[in-house]
């Protein structure tokens, strides 16, 4: 039997199956795939999230900065300030200081005056209408044996805040001398209280003394403060060798720049060359007022001692 040759055909029907289903997968992955345009949207809405979020982190650091630059500021002031309390409180301290030493010196001056006001008080309680006809020697360790008495008064503004006092005490040492032959009153710079009396004695009577207490109130003169110039002139005009005298300084302060030389020259001056005697006696009265200071009951305690007289320190 005759076998007949078959012809071969490539384009038959599974040859076209095969090339239908490869271009429906091409067409296919086509359609499934992602275009270009989405993912460059994507991009850019994660590239704008990425940059709001540094923006917003800047912003945060840049807050935070200024934060501590404060607080590093306040906490400067702060070390400064305490500085400054610290440096004001050592200053205090030595102040505090200062004033106890000073009110321990004053306390020194006043120990013991009790008796010696009391007195000056009771014999201001009445003056005796006649002359004693024997004369105590001394009234609360005041010498009161004089013939003339002399005041030299600080009339500066603080003894003038307690002037009212100062006047009172004039008349409290008046008492105690119950009756003398005159009397003077001048101020730390040696002026007179009545210039036409200026060089005289005031004579001592009960009316003079009320009328010399009145002025007194109303007395307005130039002062520094310091009785050195007051007892000088004392000494000069007043005080002669052939009377006694008492001298009396009332006073708050010294403002002298030294007390040696002071002491030295009023005691010289007080003292008569030919008999060695004392001219007067000089006693000093301490009030304490806003001016106050220690300097004052230096000077008056040495020179009372020196030139026999007595230094009273007056309490408040």
């Amino acid at each position: 039997m005759k076998l007949r040759k078959r012809e071969f055909d490539i384009f038959n029907l599974s040859f076209l199956d095969v090339i239908s289903c490869g271009f429906g997968a091409v067409v296919m992955l086509v359609l499934i795939s992602k275009t270009n345009d989405d993912t460059s949207v994507s991009g850019r809405e994660q590239i704008g999230a990425l940059l709001k979020t540094v923006i917003t982190l800047e912003n945060t650091i840049s807050e935070a900065q200024q934060t501590i630059e404060i607080r590093l500021s306040k906490s400067t002031q702060s070390s400064n300030k305490r500085q400054q309390i610290e440096t004001a409180s050592v200053q205090l301290g030595n102040k505090i200081q200062q004033q106890k030493e000073k009110q321990a010196s004053l306390t020194a001056d006043v120990q013991g005056l009790a008796l010696v006001q009391s007195t000056l008080k009771q014999a201001s309680i009445s003056t005796p209408k006649t002359t004693n006809t024997v004369r105590d020697a001394e009234v609360g360790g005041i010498p009161v044996d004089s013939d003339y008495v002399i005041f030299i008064v600080d009339t500066s503004g603080s003894m003038k805040q307690i002037w009212n006092r100062v006047s009172t005490e004039i008349i409290n040492v008046l008492n105690i001398h119950p009756k003398v032959k005159g009397f003077q009153i001048l101020n730390d710079m040696g002026i007179s209280l009545i210039p036409s009396y200026d060089g005289q004695w005031i004579p001592d009577t009960q009316g003079r003394r009320t009328n010399v207490i009145n002025i007194f109130d109303k007395w307005a003169a130039v002062s520094n403060s310091s009785p050195v110039e007051g007892l000088q002139v004392a000494l000069q005009k007043y005080a002669r060798p052939n009377i006694t005298t008492s001298i009396y300084v009332f006073g708050d302060d010294y403002t002298g720049s030294s007390y040696d030389p002071v002491i030295d020259t009023i005691t010289k001056q007080n003292l008569l060359a030919s008999s060695g005697k004392k001219l007067a006696k000089i006693h000093g009265v301490g009030f304490i007022s806003a001016g106050t200071t220690n300097r004052f009951g230096i000077l008056m305690r040495e020179l009372t001692k020196r030139n026999g007289g007595a230094f009273i320190a007056l309490p408040l």
